[in-house]
C-alpha cells in the first residue's frame, strides 16, 4: 500500500500540528480512511497493511511515534483485532472496547467506540498523548516526544501506575519484566526490529504496597539519563541522508521482492520519498519502507528499521585483517565490518569511548556493554568525549557545583570560550545537553576552543576545510545542519589530533 500525503498533512509541519485537534466533525477522521483505503462502514478487521496506515495515519497526526501506538494496539487486542467474527467490536471482561482496549472513558461515545474503528484509535492515541503530557508521572531527559524511550511512564499510565506496573519489584530490587510498558517496548523491539535503550531505575524512586490496588507513588519525577536513546523511524524526509543497518535494498516495499544490490553496513543513502506500506497485506510487520537512491544512483527500497539520521560517514579504509575479539567480546554491538569500526577503535584505546555499560537487551534477556554506535551524539556526550581528549587530566578532577549532574562539563565548556546549547538556566536549557549536536555546531565548539574565543559557524567550518578536519570541499557540502552519530566523532577528532601536530 502506496502512502498517499493528506491535505491536513502537507500544508502543516507535524511537528507544529496543534494537539487539540478536533476528530468529532470527521474531517480528519474520513482523511485517514481514505488515504488508508479503508470502509468505516464494514464490521471486520481490514488487512494488516492496511490496519498499519490506520494506526500510523492517527499517530502522526497527534505527532505521537507510530511505534508506540502500534505496540499498544497489539498489545491490548492482538494482531490488531477490533471485531469478532460476528462483526461485534470485542468487549473484555474489564469493559476495554476493542483494538486499543478503551476503558471507561467518558469523553468518548461508548458506542462508536464498538462500531467505528478510525474513531477508536483516535481515542486511544488521545489517550496516550494526555499521559504524555501529565506533569503527575515521571519524565526522562526533559521528554522528547519523537523518543522511544521518554514514553516508557506514559505507556505505563496507559494501562495504570498500579504496583502490578512498578519498573522494579519493590521485594527484590530486580527489573519488572512483567510491567506492561515493559512488554510494550518489547513488542516494539521485536515487530519494528529496533533495540531500544531503557534505563535501569532504582527501587526507592517507587513507592507502593504491592498488595494495594492505590497508585504508585513516585518519589524522582525527573530522569537524566546519559544514555543513547531511539528516535521513532517516521519523520525522515525526501532528499534527507541516512545510514542503514542492513545488506539488502529491496525492489518493491515487501521482503517478498527481489534485491537491487547489497549494502555496506553503515553506507549513507538518500530518502527519496514519503514511506510506504507494507506490500503485502497479510504480513504482519510493524515497520514501513522508505524508497531511497545509493551513491552509484541505484534505487529501492529499506525497511524503517534499518536506517538511521547521520552525515556522511568517515571515509576511512576498513583493515579487515586485524584480530578484533577483544573488542567484540567487550562490547555486544561492535562489528568487524563496520565503516566505524577502525575509528571507534582508534577512541576506545585512546579512552574517548567507553560504551555503556549495564544495557539491557530484551532479545538476550541480558544487561550489556553497548558502543551504539548509529545513536546520535549529543551536546553533552561531544563535550565529555571531547575533553577527554583535549583536556583529560582536568576532566577527571571537575566538580559539579549545581544539582545539575552536567555543570562541571558546561562549566569548562564556558571556561575554554565554547558557544554551547545547553545551561543551568531552566529544564528546558538543560535539555539542550541531551539533543543530537548539528555538525555545524561541532565545528563551532571545536574551532571557539582551538581560538580561545566564540568563531561564527561560517568561520568554524571554512577553519575544518582549510586544515583537513572535514572531507567536505565548500561551505555549502559540509551538511551543517546533519546531526552526528557517536560513530563519526572520533573521525574529527583524529583529523583536529593531526592539524594540532604539525603546528607545534
Amino acid at each position: 500500500m502506496k502512502k498517499i500525503l493528506k491535505p491536513l498533512i502537507s500544508v502543516i509541519a507535524i511537528g507544529a500540528l496543534s494537539l487539540s485537534i478536533n476528530l468529532d466533525n470527521n474531517v480528519s477522521a474520513n482523511e485517514i480512511a481514505n488515504t488508508c483505503k479503508y470502509d468505516s462502514t464494514s464490521k471486520v478487521n481490514p488487512d494488516y497493511s492496511t490496519m498499519n496506515c490506520l494506526l500510523t495515519e492517527t499517530a502522526l497526526i497527534y505527532d505521537v511515534p507510530p511505534e508506540i501506538v502500534k505496540a499498544i494496539a497489539e498489545g491490548e487486542s492482538g494482531n490488531w483485532r477490533h471485531f469478532d467474527v460476528n462483526g461485534e467490536a470485542i468487549v473484555t471482561a474489564d469493559n476495554g472496547i476493542g483494538i486499543m482496549q478503551i476503558t471507561n472513558q467518558a469523553d468518548y461515545n461508548q458506542d462508536r467506540l464498538k462500531s467505528d474503528l478510525v474513531y477508536n484509535i483516535r481515542a486511544g492515541v488521545e489517550t496516550l498523548n494526555k499521559m504524555f503530557k501529565r506533569k503527575d508521572l515521571p519524565s526522562i531527559n526533559g521528554g522528547e516526544k519523537n523518543v522511544l524511550e521518554h514514553w516508557y511512564f506514559a505507556i505505563m499510565a496507559y494501562n495504570g501506575t498500579k504496583p502490578v506496573n512498578s519498573p522494579i519489584i519493590q521485594a527484590t530490587g530486580e527489573r519488572n519484566a512483567t510491567a506492561y510498558q515493559e512488554k510494550i517496548l518489547q513488542i516494539i523491539e521485536k515487530l519494528e526490529l529496533l533495540d531500544l535503550t531503557v534505563p535501569h531505575f532504582s527501587r526507592e524512586h517507587f513507592q507502593y504496597d504491592s498488595s494495594s490496588k492505590e497508585n504508585i507513588k513516585f518519589s524522582e519525577m525527573n530522569y537524566d539519563f546519559d544514555l543513547p536513546y531511539t528516535k521513532s523511524k517516521y519523520f525522515f524526509e525526501t532528499n534527507q541522508k541516512v545510514i542503514v543497518t542492513t545488506k539488502n535494498i529491496r525492489e518493491r516495499p515487501t521482503t517478498d521482492s527481489q534485491t537491487v544490490g547489497t549494502l555496506r553496513e553503515g553506507e549513507t543513502v538518500t530518502i527519496t520519498g514519503p514511506f510506504e506500506y507494507e506490500e503485502v497485506p497479510t504480513k504482519t510487520n510493524h515497520f514501513v519502507w522508505y524508497p531511497v537512491k545509493r551513491n552509484d544512483g541505484t534505487k529501492g527500497y529499506v525497511a524503517s528499521s534499518y536506517l538511521s539520521d547521520a552525515a556522511l560517514p568517515s571515509t576511512t579504509p576498513v583493515n579487515t585483517s586485524k584480530d578484533f575479539s577483544s573488542y567484540a567480546k567487550k562490547f555486544a554491538d561492535f562489528s568487524t565490518t563496520a565503516w566505524w569500526r577502525d575509528d571507534m577503535i582508534w577512541a576506545i584505546d585512546r579512552g574517548l569511548i567507553s560504551g555503556y555499560g549495564n544495557v539491557w537487551n530484551a532479545k538476550t534477556k541480558k544487561y550489556e556493554t553497548q558502543l551504539q554506535p548509529n545513536t546520535q551524539l549529543t551536546e553533552a556526550h561531544f563535550l565529555t568525549i571531547f575533553f577527554r581528549f583535549a583536556q583529560k587530566v582536568e576532566l577527571a578532577s571537575v566538580k559539579n557545583t549545581s544539582t545539575w549532574n552536567k555543570s562541571g562539563l558546561y562549566n569548562m565548556a564556558k571556561k575554554y570560550k565554547m558557544p554551547v546549547l545547553a545551561n543551568e538556566e531552566s529544564t528546558t536549557s538543560k535539555g539542550l545537553a541531551d539533543k543530537g549536536i548539528r555538525r555545524g555546531k561541532l565545528a563551532q565548539l571545536m574551532a571557539s576552543y582551538y581560538y580561545g574565543n566564540k568563531v561564527s559557524e561560517n568561520e568554524a567550518i571554512q577553519f575544518f576545510l582549510d586544515n583537513g578536519i572535514t572531507t567536505a570541499t565548500s561551505i555549502g557540502s559540509y551538511n551543517r545542519d546533519e546531526i552526528l552519530t557517536r560513530s563519526q566523532i572520533s573521525a574529527f577528532i583524529q583529523r583536529y589530533e593531526s592539524f594540532v601536530s604539525k603546528q607545534k
